[in-house]
């Protein structure tokens, strides 16, 4: 008997066939029911990772790819170009020297004929410049504009033996130390004799950062850096030996060509409030818009 029972039992437990389906329709569903009824054993998917491996070729690239960052709540059209250095493609070999040789093609030296114009209309066109001195490659991100009969410029005492690199042809570098401290490198602008020059206030390292940073005495990569005009001199490693140099001749300091921003700040000039009135509150001061790069006050800027 309890055999007969057992057996019956399993035969209960048989699943429907067609045949059966067929009568009773919601035999069909069994098994989405069981399915849902009973949970199913929860195993955590194994996720594919996307690191990629370090290699000694990866570390060569990111060497070459900018590193200006910008503010990511600024408008991507209005900020600093990518470094032509940049080559996405982790998957080929880099040489970072053919990198470069490609780099110093598509940028040339500028030729003296650039300089030749009113300061105030050279220092805007300075932005997105490229500065070169060995493998230290910096861009410009912030210059300020100083004319002849300004107050605030150096050359309003005449010409001295410390400001005659004012009063040369344009092209050329002045150099000059800001309270016996700081290397200061203004680019000679205008015709000979005129006395007018751009301060370069603050740049963004292209090249060379391991260089940059030893000159500096400091490891980083943030805006501090370069972000002040005695930080650009100090991290090209120049000196007053360096004024009158020229910018438009191959090799030491070279000034070459670079893309030019699209939207530009303007501002008072920083730290001339022995200058007239009328000078202090000019708008000659010039800086690449998104940047971090910039020297403070960053207040005093706005849209050009």
């Amino acid at each position: 008997m309890l055999f007969l029972q057992s057996k019956v039992f399993s035969r209960c437990l048989i699943r429907p066939t067609s045949s059966l389906q067929s009568k009773f329709p919601f035999s069909s569903s069994i098994n989405s029911m069981k399915d849902t009824l009973i949970p199913k054993k929860l195993t955590k998917p194994i996720k594919k990772s996307t690191q990629k491996t370090t290699t000694a070729t990866s570390i060569i690239k990111r060497k070459f790819k900018t590193i200006a960052k910008v503010n990511p709540r600024a408008n991507p059209s209005s900020t600093i170009p990518e470094s032509d250095f940049r080559d996405d493609d982790d998957d080929n070999d880099l040489n970072p020297s053919s990198s470069l040789s490609t780099f110093f093609e598509k940028w040339p030296i500028l030729s003296p004929d650039f300089y030749q114009i009113d300061a105030l209309d050279l220092a805007p066109l300075l932005l997105g410049k490229y500065l070169r001195r060995d493998d230290v490659v910096l861009q410009i991100t912030e210059v300020e504009a100083y004319r002849p009969n300004d107050s605030a410029c150096h050359g309003r005492f005449g010409m001295t033996a410390r400001t005659a690199p004012v009063f040369g042809p344009g092209g050329h570098a002045y150099v000059y130390l800001c309270y016996g401290l700081h290397t200061m490198l203004n680019i000679v602008a205008d015709r000979e004799g005129a006395g007018a020059a751009v301060l370069i206030r603050s740049c963004a390292p292209i090249s060379g950062l391991k260089t940059i940073q030893q000159r500096r005495g400091i490891v980083t990569e943030k805006p501090v850096l370069l972000t002040g005009p005695g930080k650009v001199g100090q991290a090209l490693g120049i000196s007053t030996d360096w004024s009158n140099h020229s910018l438009y001749t191959p090799g030491g300091l070279e000034l070459l060509d670079g893309p030019r921003p699209e939207h530009v700040l303007v501002g008072p000039r920083v730290g001339i409030d022995y200058a007239l009135p009328e000078h202090v509150n000019a708008l000659w001061r010039f800086a690449i818009a998104g940047t971090p790069w910039i020297s403070a006050p960053k207040i005093t800027l706005r849209p050009r």
